[in-house]
């Protein structure tokens, strides 16, 4: 096990005009689970392969357990890297796959064979260890993958979208069991993929990563109740985060003509802030008498809940989205909104950094 810090480390690659890594600064606990998440393109994958010893640090530093990587060679770092591709030979047995990287460093036949069924006890592929990977479902697949990097018994676990090639029923079932085996085998991990969702369900702390820079490194929660600005308010939570321009008001806030009672502390922070974004979330909304007046455009039923999709009325290039349980109107239909203003999120609309609270 180990602690994994990233100190202002940076990656530019070649004829690029930015860093694809910028600066990133973080302190991974031992044996923690921490998932990197962001749109394509952010970053999060050059991260993770910074670590690994497979992209260049070109500024800054990554260490573990105190010890600088720069220049330190990959397989000299003890980490194991599990892929979005499975990459098994498909010649050799799941067995033989999961203790291949044992043999090459000339670990003994019996304990190969050992940590071989020990991990795929963990793994439930003790049935599975004599069939080629031409036999297994993808599930399985991904699970000989996670095994051969268990039998390793390394210091950290890099996982690079490890679930994406998988089905979605499929996915969510794996990720359980991901999330389990980390838990048990307490082994520093850094995980990335680009699934909000998976990141809020797997990771004790979750880098939001954008254009290469960290937007805010915390718990699922804090990431869901206190976004640091405007990018993770809208990228994290499903549906998003309504987000409506708004002004500063003596009693509140305005959007358009509607007023939006807010804190004592909240009033006090948006003054000098002419404009603000005002965020609330589908389930802060609710139909009925209101200070906001929605004009309909889609309903999701999804049996138990309903989201009612739309616009402001008078503002065709606003959107809202209020869950509005079993009950819900027609497109077409307008209707007045009410907000739980103990949920509203404020935002200065130039920086789109969060005011107050």
């Amino acid at each position: 096990m180990a602690e994994v810090t990233y100190d202002s480390a940076t990656c530019i690659y070649p004829g690029a005009d930015r860093p694809a890594v910028d600066a990133l600064q973080l302190a991974i606990k031992d044996g923690e689970f921490v998932v990197m998440v962001g749109p394509s393109g952010c970053g999060k994958t050059t991260a993770l392969r910074m670590l690994a010893g497979l992209e260049e640090i070109d500024d800054g530093a990554i260490r573990i357990d105190g010890r600088d990587m720069t220049g330190v060679p990959s397989r000299d770092r003890d980490i194991a890297m599990v892929f979005q591709n499975y990459a098994l030979y498909p010649s050799k047995t799941v067995g033989e796959n999961m203790g291949f990287a044992l043999k090459m460093q000339g670990v003994a036949k019996d304990e190969r064979a050992r940590r071989v069924r020990e991990a795929a006890k963990l793994l439930d592929l003790e049935a599975l260890l004599d069939r080629k990977p031409r036999n297994l479902s993808g599930g399985q697949r991904q699970r000989v993958a996670m095994g051969r990097a268990i039998v390793r018994e390394p210091k950290v676990f890099c996982m690079d979208e490890p679930l994406s090639n998988l089905d979605a029923q499929l996915r969510v079932q794996t990720r359980t069991q991901i999330a389990e085996l980390q838990r048990r085998l307490a082994v520093t991990t850094v995980y990335v993929t680009h699934d909000q969702v998976e990141a809020m369900t797997m990771g004790e702390r979750v880098a939001v990563m954008r254009a290469g820079q960290l937007q805010q490194f915390a718990s699922p929660t804090e990431l869901y109740d206190r976004p640091a600005n405007v990018f993770v308010a809208g990228f994290i939570g499903s549906p998003q985060m309504n987000r409506f321009e708004a002004t500063a008001d003596r009693d509140g806030v305005r959007i358009g003509d509607a007023l939006l009672p807010a804190s004592d502390a909240q009033r006090q922070a948006i003054q000098g802030h002419s404009k603000l974004v005002a965020g609330i979330r589908p389930e802060h909304l609710s139909l009925g008498d209101g200070p906001l007046t929605m004009e309909v455009s889609l309903v999701e039923d999804l049996g138990s809940d309903s989201y009612v999709y739309g616009h402001l009325a008078g503002d065709d290039d606003s959107s809202m989205i209020v869950r509005s349980g079993r009950v819900h109107p027609r497109p077409g239909d307008v209707v007045k909104v009410a907000v739980d203003a103990e949920h509203l999120h404020l935002f200065d609309a130039a920086s789109g950094l969060r005011v107050g609270d």
